[in-house]
């Protein structure tokens, strides 16, 4: 079987908000179990109301399939996901490539207790520059505040 290429191509909202908010919630139940499914069910009102629509998106695309997406707020990552069946296939990568090309440097928030996503953005130069004890909701979820110069 061959292999798709990742192609990476601008956000349409009018046909990949849908699909971008289940890859989200996919990706948040195996990454973020410790939020919790019914809060996560919540967030995925924000996710399709304010995040995606507010912010410049990038999607990652297998043929025409959509399998992850990167959305931006000016340099700050908002967001980073990638379907789980397609993890470790150089998405996130290319997404972040992207992104760092057209913005020179780029920030993110990430879970401490990912420690996946914490140790992906090590490897590909991030470097830590602060913690917080709670999240954007006052949840007590340790956060991590890391960036990328390119």
């Amino acid at each position: 079987m061959t292999r798709l290429e990742t192609h990476i191509r601008a956000y349409d909202a009018a046909t990949d908000l849908e699909t971008l908010s289940g890859i989200w919630l996919d990706a948040s139940l195996q990454a973020h179990a410790f939020v919790g499914r019914e809060r996560l069910l919540e967030q995925r009102a924000l996710i399709e109301n304010e995040y995606l629509p507010n912010a410049e998106t990038w999607v990652a695309c297998r043929g025409l399939q959509p399998v992850g997406f990167i959305s931006l707020l000016d340099s700050f990552i908002g967001g980073l996901f990638v379907t789980p069946r397609h993890h470790g296939q150089g998405i996130g990568r290319a997404l972040i490539a992207h992104a760092l090309k057209r913005k020179g440097e780029l920030g993110l928030e990430v879970y401490t207790a990912n420690t996946r996503a914490h140790a992906f953005y090590e490897a590909l130069g991030f470097t830590e520059r602060s913690r917080r004890a709670e999240d954007d909701e006052g949840m007590p979820f340790e956060n991590a505040e890391m960036w990328l110069k390119g």
